[in-house]
């Protein structure tokens, strides 16, 4: 199997690669992984950002969502490599990530919109205990998710499961930027920082929706 500068491969034909079986596996494992934690990081910040009224941690929230469905994608995707073989799944792959990239687009969207109605109404945000333990926990937590993520997406070729750990790894920034934040706007007491975080978040989901689109994560595959 030949790997590129950043970790992709060609895809290798099943029966001449013996740890091709055991990357699916442990995609597997990973993805339900992601599923566990994007449904409690989901239901938490989103929740706490509604009742904070934070859009940053809001945005956060659907981004998780947006990681959920993602990571459901990608189970269907190993499925049907199990079921009917790599080039059944390779047309599967295509499907999933584009429907991903068009998921983040448009998060980005209401993302903007929301940003913009809160500094056009002068809305500051509270804070979420919840929500920022949440923020917190997933900063390490997506980090050696995503690592695992490519690695696995390297041995498979696969560039569905690349865009899904570089979400992974934007969850662990946006993660970080709605930490700082929210701390910020607790000790200035500011209260357009929130929704600037926010603004800020917009282009890390455009340019993972850009990725995941055009099935060329590190730009060079």
């Amino acid at each position: 199997m030949i790997t590129d500068a950043c970790g992709c491969s060609s895809a290798p034909d099943p029966a001449s690669d013996p740890g091709r079986d055991q990357a699916i596996r442990d995609a597997f494992r990973l993805e339900r992984l992601t599923i566990v934690w994007m449904v409690v990081e989901a239901a938490v910040a989103i929740g706490g950002g509604i009742a904070a009224g934070s859009l940053s941690l809001m945005a956060f929230g659907a981004d998780s969502v947006i990681e959920l469905l993602s990571a459901g994608l990608l189970l269907w995707r190993l499925t049907v490599e199990i079921k009917r073989g790599q080039v059944f799944a390779e047309a599967a792959e295509r499907r999933a990530r584009r429907a991903g990239g068009a998921l983040l687009f448009a998060l980005a969207a209401s993302v903007v919109a929301g940003a913009a109605w809160g500094l056009w109404m002068h809305r500051a945000a509270g804070l979420s205990g919840p929500g920022l333990a949440v923020t917190g926990i997933a900063i390490p937590a997506m980090a050696w998710l995503s690592r695992r993520k490519l690695a696995v997406a390297a041995v498979l070729g696969s560039a569905a499961l690349r865009a899904d750990a570089m979400e992974s790894l934007t969850c662990g920034w946006l993660s970080l930027a709605v930490l700082v934040g929210l701390g910020a706007q607790a000790l200035v007491g500011a209260w357009w920082i929130d929704n600037v975080t926010a603004l800020a978040i917009v282009g890390l989901l455009v340019k993972e929706g850009r990725e995941a689109w055009s099935g060329d994560p590190c730009g060079c595959c």
